[in-house]
This record gives C-alpha cells, sequence and structure tokens, in this order.
C-alpha cells in the first residue's frame, strides 16, 4: 500500500530527522549513533535501552544476543520475523549510542546527562510518527515514559499514555538481555507471557500483520498522563 500525501511529508522528515541523528556527537565520548534501519514510518515504536558493543559496528540495534531473544518473541506473539519487524517497526532508544563498559564487567548503564542529551530524538520521533503502540523495552526505556518501581507492576499491562499532545498504548517489556533474569523468575515468566499476548493482539501489530482485529479483542487499558 503506497504512502498518501501526509505520509510522504512524514517519511521526508523522519528522513531529515535520521540523518541528523547519524551525524549527533554530543557525547564526543561514546561511538557515533545506532538508528532504525531507515525511515520506518510505522504505527509502532519500539523504544530499547541503549546499544551494546556490537550494535555500532553492525550499523543497527538489537543486532546481538538481546535481539535474538527479542525477534523470537515477536515471532512467537506475532508471527512477524526479523527481517519483516525491522521493516515494519521503527527502533528507537533511550540513548542511540553504545554507553561503553563498566570496570566491573557489562555495560554500563547510561548517565542521566547522556540521556537528557539524547531525549530530543525520542520526543521528535514521537511527534513525527504520531505512534498508536510504543513498546518500551527495559526498566530505563520504561521510565521515560511512566513511573516505575518493580517490573512486576507493569509488565503484562497496556497503559494509554497523554504525553505532548499525543495520546497512545505501551506495553512494556522487560529487556531481553540475558543480564536481566527478571523474565526467567516465578512471577516473570507469566508477565511477559501475557505482554506478548498483548502486543500480538494490539491492532497497530495487526495491521502490520494483515490480520483483522476479532471482535472484542480491544485489550483493557490502565490511564496515564505523562
Amino acid at each position: 500500500m503506497g504512502l498518501n500525501r501526509d505520509g510522504k511529508t512524514r517519511k521526508a522528515e523522519l528522513e531529515k530527522h535520521v540523518k541528523k541523528l547519524l551525524a549527533c556527537r554530543r557525547c564526543p565520548e561514546m561511538l557515533p549513533p545506532v538508528v532504525s534501519g531507515g525511515a520506518v514510518v510505522s504505527r509502532v515504536l519500539l523504544v530499547g535501552q541503549a546499544p551494546g558493543d556490537k550494535e555500532p559496528k553492525l550499523g543497527r540495534p538489537f543486532a546481538w544476543t538481546a535481539g535474538k531473544t527479542l525477534f523470537r518473541w515477536f515471532k512467537e506473539a506475532a508471527g512477524l520475523d526479523e527481517a519483516a519487524f525491522r521493516a515494519s517497526v521503527y527502533m528507537a532508544a533511550v540513548c542511540r549510542c553504545f554507553p561503553g563498559k563498566k570496570t566491573s564487567g557489562g555495560d554500563r548503564v547510561p548517565s542521566q546527562r547522556e540521556v537528557e542529551n539524547c531525549s530530543s530524538w525520542l520526543d521528535g520521533e514521537l511527534r513525527l510518527l504520531r505512534p498508536e503502540l510504543v513498546i518500551p523495552v527495559g526498566k530505563l526505556a520504561i521510565a521515560q515514559f511512566m513511573e516505575v518501581e518493580k517490573l512486576d507492576a507493569v509488565v503484562g499491562r497496556v497503559f494509554r499514555i497523554e504525553r505532548g499532545g499525543l495520546s497512545f498504548d505501551l506495553i512494556p517489556l522487560p529487556h531481553s538481555s540475558g543480564a536481566s533474569p527478571w523474565r526467567y523468575s516465578a512471577a516473570g515468566k507469566p508477565l511477559l507471557a501475557k505482554a506478548l499476548a498483548l502486543i500480538g493482539d494490539h491492532p497497530a501489530i495487526k495491521e502490520i500483520c494483515g490480520r483483522a482485529l476479532p471482535a472484542g479483542g480491544k485489550p483493557e487499558v490502565d490511564y496515564l498522563n505523562a
């Protein structure tokens, strides 16, 4: 299906956005940004935390172990393999540059300054895409939209978010990295399964998959203002 005039305009604006993002050097101590594979005008926006050390070399987000798990989730939940997902969903992140390693090992969590430096990119993508569904992956990503102390309280639910004049559904996921043990826990397993079922049943995902939303299929929503 071709883009209408509004869609073509948004695609052109998104292409400009991506070009500027690729040239961003607000945090010179970091590697250059990793962005989604092109200007994907999508009703669904996925927000990760930050790329790992492999993503800058491979030039795409979720390109390593965490990505394999993430795309397996979406394959099982909605029948979308990695290629279909990347072609249909815009993939953003709280921070677009690899933060570096901790002295104790593992990837460093971005600092508050780094998060603030990068925040305008996500704000711009929300404004340009006007998504119907946002999927934040990991606690840092979820926290950009709502308060979160424990994943148990937010995973497995749909939230209606009002932000900057926009209104969209938010379905949080735990991080797909093996470093996050929550998804293996007794509480985490069923909540993750519920969250993935909610994503698979969401109208924006069904539109991507070319499937009609079944009657009465709208999930229960918690309303929040952000």
